[in-house]
C-alpha cells in the first residue's frame, strides 16, 4: 500500500474518533525542537586544551566521525536537520565560541559566535544559548556561582552576564527570542554542614546576572535545576525547589530536564504544576538510564506522557523544547535524527488523541471508558500519518533516512581521521 493510501485509511479511522489528522499535522509543522550542538562532538567545544579542565561532561564511546571543527559540526547538524521534518532550532553552548583560545569565558561577546549566527540566518533557523559553567580551571572546586571565593564567583557572574548579552544579540539578529539557559554543577560529593550559605551566594549571583532588563523579544532567561551529579551526589546548590522559587519570584523560565530528577519522578507530572505559576518553561528532553546518563531519546512511555501533557494542557505555545543527550557509541548524526524524530512522533501521537472525548469520559465519572480508549489508542495507525507528514515535509519516511546516514558516514564521517 502506498503512503498516500495508508494515510487516507488512517485519516478515516482517526476521524471516526473525532481526531483531525490534517490539523494535527499543521500544528506539528509549527512546533520547533532545539537541536543541541554538543551531541556532534561529544561535549568538547572549540576552546584550546589550555582552557579546559576537570568537572566536565562524559560522552562514552569512540564511534568514528566526530566533528573536529566548527565547520564540520555545522555540516553535521545541517545533515541531521535535512532528515527531520519541520523547521527547527540550534541550541549552542558558550564553549563553542570561535576565539582561537584567546578569550576567556567572562570576556565572550556575540562577535565570537558570528559564524554560528550567520549560519543560522542562512539556513532560516532560530538559536538558543547556554552558559558553560564546567570544564574550566575556575570550576575545578565544584563551585561556580555559589563559590565562597569572591574572585571565582565574580568570574562566573561575568560569564553569566556575558551570555545574556550574547543571547540577546542572537535573538535580535535572528528575529526570534533566544532562550538563554543557566545550569551550574555546584554541589558536594558528601554530606555538607552548610546548605544555606551556597544557596544565598547563588541567589546573589543570579540577581547580579539578571539585573539588567533585556527585551524579551530578543532574550528569554532560564534557570535549570538538578537532583545530583557526579561529585555532587549529596548536595546540589541549584535544586528544583531553589530554582522553582527563583523562577516564580523573578519571572524567568524554569528548565525541566527529564534526566535531572529521581528515577521515580516524572517530568510529565510536573508540567501542569509549574505552568500554573509560570508563563513559559523550557524542556530539556533526555533519557536517563538509572541516573542522568543522557541517553539518546526514544519513543518511551514517559516521552509520550510529556507530549500528551503539552497537548492536553494547551501548552505547546508556552513550552520551549530542546534536546540534551550525547552518545559517542553510535553515529552521532543518526543520534540527532533518532532523538528529534522520536520527540516529534510523541507530539504527533498526542495531537491525534481525541482529548475531548476522553475528557468527557473522565468528567462524567466513566473511568472504564477512559481506560479502555486510552489503551485502544495505542494501536491506532499513527505511523501512517507520520510517514505522510515526512513526505509532505520532503524528508525520508519510516527508516528510509538511515540509508542517507550510511552514505553520509561513508562519504564524510569516515574520512575524518
Amino acid at each position: 500500500m502506498s503512503i498516500e493510501k495508508a494515510y487516507e485509511a488512517a485519516r478515516q479511522r482517526y476521524a471516526e474518533l473525532g481526531a483531525d489528522t490534517e490539523k494535527a499535522i499543521e500544528r506539528l509543522s509549527k512546533t520547533a525542537i532545539s537541536l543541541h550542538c554538543w551531541q556532534g562532538d561529544d561535549v568538547g567545544g572549540f576552546e584550546t586544551s589550555d582552557g579546559l579542565s576537570g568537572g566536565g561532561m562524559l560522552a562514552t564511546g569512540a564511534y568514528p566521525g566526530k566533528a573536529r571543527t566548527p565547520d564540520e559540526l555545522r555540516e553535521d547538524i545541517k545533515k541531521a536537520m535535512s532528515l527531520i521534518p519541520g523547521k527547527h532550532r540550534l541550541n549552542l553552548h558558550a564553549m563553542y565560541a570561535e576565539t582561537a583560545g584567546k578569550v576567556d569565558r567572562n570576556q565572550l561577546t556575540a562577535e565570537h559566535f558570528a559564524a554560528w549566527i550567520d549560519w543560522a540566518k542562512g539556513n532560516g533557523l532560530g538559536m538558543d544559548f547556554n552558559g558553560t559553567f564546567f570544564s574550566h580551571p575556575k570550576a575545578d572546586s565544584g563551585f561556580t556561582l555559589s563559590n565562597a571565593d569572591e574572585n571565582i564567583r565574580r568570574f562566573w557572574v561575568e560569564h553569566g552576564t556575558a551570555c545574556r548579552k550574547i543571547g540577546a544579540a542572537i535573538g535580535k539578529e535572528l528575529r526570534t527570542p533566544c532562550v538563554t539557559n543557566l545550569w551550574i554543577p555546584d554541589g558536594y560529593k558528601d554530606i555538607p554542614v552548610d546548605r544555606k550559605g551556597p544557596r544565598e551566594r547563588l541567589k546573589k549571583s543570579l540577581d547580579e546576572i539578571f539585573a539588567e532588563s533585556i527585551d524579551q523579544n530578543c532574550l528569554l532567561d532560564c534557570v535549570e535545576s538538578k537532583l545530583f551529579g557526579i561529585g555532587s551526589e549529596c548536595y546540589v546548590v541549584g535544586s528544583h525547589e531553589f530554582y522553582l522559587g527563583y523562577a516564580i519570584r523573578n519571572n524567568v523560565l524554569l528548565c525541566l530536564d527529564t534526566g535531572h530528577f529521581h528515577p521515580t519522578e516524572v517530568v510529565s507530572d510536573k508540567i501542569s504544576s509549574v505552568m500554573t505559576f509560570l508563563d513559559e518553561i523550557l524542556l530539556h528532553v533526555s533519557r536517563g538510564v538509572r541516573w542522568d546518563s543522557d541517553h539518546v531519546v526514544i519513543l518511551s512511555d514517559e516521552l509520550r506522557a510529556i507530549a500528551e501533557e503539552l497537548v492536553r494542557g494547551d501548552y505547546l505555545e508556552r513550552v520551549h523544547i530542546g534536546l540534551d543527550f550525547f552518545d559517542a557509541s553510535i553515529n552521532r548524526v543518526a543520534a540527532w535524527v533518532i532523538g528529534t524524530r522520536c520527540m516529534l512522533k510523541a507530539l504527533l501521537i498526542a495531537l491525534l488523541e481525541p482529548t475531548d472525548m476522553l475528557r468527557a469520559f473522565e468528567q462524567s465519572g466513566d473511568f472504564t471508558s477512559r481506560l479502555a480508549m486510552l489503551e485502544e489508542l495505542k494501536t491506532m495507525p499513527f505511523g501512517a500519518v507520520w510517514d505522510y507528514y515526512c513526505t509532505k515535509m520532503e524528508v525520508p519516511p519510516a527508516q528510509a533516512w538511515l540509508d542517507e546516514i550510511k552514505a553520509y558516514e561513508k562519504d564524510v564521517l569516515n574520512k575524518r581521521r
